[in-house]
């Protein structure tokens, strides 16, 4: 299996390429994709990202075609896809991060900043940044498979996404408030965490997206 991993210039993908090449056994043969061509090859494409949302954009941007490329392979031909952390936000309809910035539109949604709350009111330190626990219902999803809720996953963000469609929020953690974690519709999934850093529950989830059929 050739999965293609995007290279937005964010950085992190050694550590996304060896969490794939683990969970899949040594069976999936990672590509850095880097021009339009990768992806036509691949039977799996993951977009991951960290940093900010305006730099993860224009750096995808600045990959000639990759944009469309993209779109067809994922929306019109449906290629199982995984985003991951900004991976996952470049998804929405904006970010609101250092200004108004486009989004890919994929789902419904944006991209806010976070304001989170203790207890007593006093505000929660951003970023998030560190493990927390997952809330799901067992069995709503594949990419859940194996897992139970209070799973933990690792999370370095401080914007998260706000509007999404109900039906597409399959998996939300608690700081300050639910946060979206985990987003799914048809053929797309995201992740708010990093799964390459979620030990063995990130690799889980990967074994399950590289299985899936959607």
């Amino acid at each position: 299996m050739i999965v293609a991993v995007v290279d937005p210039g964010s950085g992190n993908l050694a550590s996304v390429r060896r969490a794939i090449e683990r969970a899949s056994g040594g069976a999936a043969r990672v590509e850095i994709a880097h021009e339009p061509e990768t992806l036509r090859r691949a039977e799996r494409i993951v977009l991951p990202g960290q940093g900010a949302f305006a730099a993860c954009r224009a750096g995808l941007d600045a990959l000639e075609g990759m944009v469309a490329a993209l779109y067809d392979r994922v929306r019109v031909h449906g290629v199982p896809f995984l985003g991951v952390c900004v991976g996952m936000q470049l998804l929405a309809e904006r970010g609101l991060e250092h200004g108004v910035t486009p989004g890919l539109a994929w789902l419904p949604g944006e991209v806010a900043p976070m304001d989170p709350r203790g207890p007593d009111g006093a505000p929660l330190p951003l970023p998030q940044m560190g493990w927390n626990a997952l809330d799901f219902t067992p069995g709503a999803h594949p990419f859940l498979e194996g897992l139970l809720p209070g799973d933990q996953a690792y999370f370095v963000h401080s914007y998260a996404w706000r509007g999404a469609a109900p039906g597409d929020v399959i998996a939300t953690a608690d700081y300050g408030g639910p946060v979206v974690a985990v987003l799914a519709r048809g053929n797309i999934l995201a992740t708010q965490f990093h799964v390459e850093k979620s030990g063995p529950v990130g690799l889980r989830m990967l074994a399950n997206f590289l299985r899936w059929r959607p």
